[in-house]
């Protein structure tokens, strides 16, 4: 996925939003104006109060601004964003600087977000992961929050993120799936060349391997065919990540890495997810990473 960045202004937001006046008593056009505009702001939150499951739309109509306030609407309307997780930022004296904090949100959202949206191949198309995180000046003021959003920079969409009843299955299978990916990405060095960065390859390698093995074990208990082979599959590319995690030598981890990498191409979960009754597109950001 594509991760944006979206701040929060410390600067309050004013009392309401300017209404359009109605210049001619008894025009239907600009009655209407003036009921969508004063809809529109008994709508208005500040943005330091969003929680997990509101939709809204920003009042910027930009998802990668400043933003002040948000206008909340029921999320079977067209909005764009949802808010699907947030947490406090821990640990840290000093405002770690607008880096520091979008560094810290990229770590935790994806995580966060999976705990209301746990199959993220049903996110629809043009909807990323974006977040609001404190600035400067609201950190003096004691904001510590980053809210994790799906939100789409282009149109709109309908309908809450929130994850539907799943089975046990399908929680076994998204739960590893998500884990997997997350030691990828999370992990990944900085350098473009394995030679710039062998020991960050490595690294990654061994925490992909682990995050498979787990995946690998839970799905012993899902006795479905598809998964079944699927589970096999993976069996493979852990011991593939686990040799390119112990590799002595750039060469030797090439030809570890090429079947680890492969063997991890979403492509190869789709017949399982479609036993298991989950989302069977691939994101288009992943599959054109497994398109090379």
């Amino acid at each position: 996925m594509f991760f944006g960045v979206t701040s929060r202004s410390a600067r309050g937001i004013s009392a309401a939003v300017t209404l359009l006046a109605i210049g001619a008593v008894g025009c239907s056009d600009a009655i209407e104006s003036a009921k969508a505009g004063a809809k529109k702001a008994v709508r208005q939150r500040s943005v330091f109060s969003l929680a997990p499951g509101d939709c809204y739309n920003p009042n910027s109509g930009a998802t990668a601004s400043e933003e002040f306030s948000v206008e909340i609407v029921p999320c079977g309307e067209a909005h764009k964003g949802q808010v699907v997780g947030e947490f406090a930022i821990e640990g840290e004296s000093a405002y770690p600087g607008d880096d520091g904090a979008s560094k810290i949100a990229d770590e935790r959202c994806p995580a966060e977000s999976q705990k209301f949206t746990s199959d993220t191949w049903a996110v629809p198309k043009g909807v990323d992961l974006f977040y609001y995180y404190p600035t400067n000046e609201s950190w003096k003021t004691g904001d510590r929050a980053v809210s994790c959003t799906y939100a789409k920079e282009s149109g709109t969409y309908t309908g809450s993120l929130k994850d539907k009843s799943l089975d046990a299955d399908q929680l076994a299978y998204l739960k590893g799936a998500n884990a997997v990916y997350q030691a990828l990405w999370s992990n990944q060095p900085e350098a473009d060349q394995i030679e710039d960065d062998f020991t960050g390859y490595k690294k990654q390698a061994k925490a992909v391997s682990a995050a498979l093995n787990t995946h690998v074990s839970n799905l012993k208990s899902v006795e479905q065919p598809e998964t079944g082979k699927l589970r096999a599959q993976l069996e493979e590319a852990a011991d593939a990540w686990k040799e390119a995690a112990a590799a002595g030598s750039t060469d030797d981890f090439y030809i570890a890495y090429d079947l680890a990498f492969t063997g991890i191409d979403p492509t190869k979960s789709v017949a399982a997810r479609k036993e298991l009754k989950l989302a069977t597109t691939v994101p288009a950001d992943d599959a054109e990473v497994w398109a090379g």
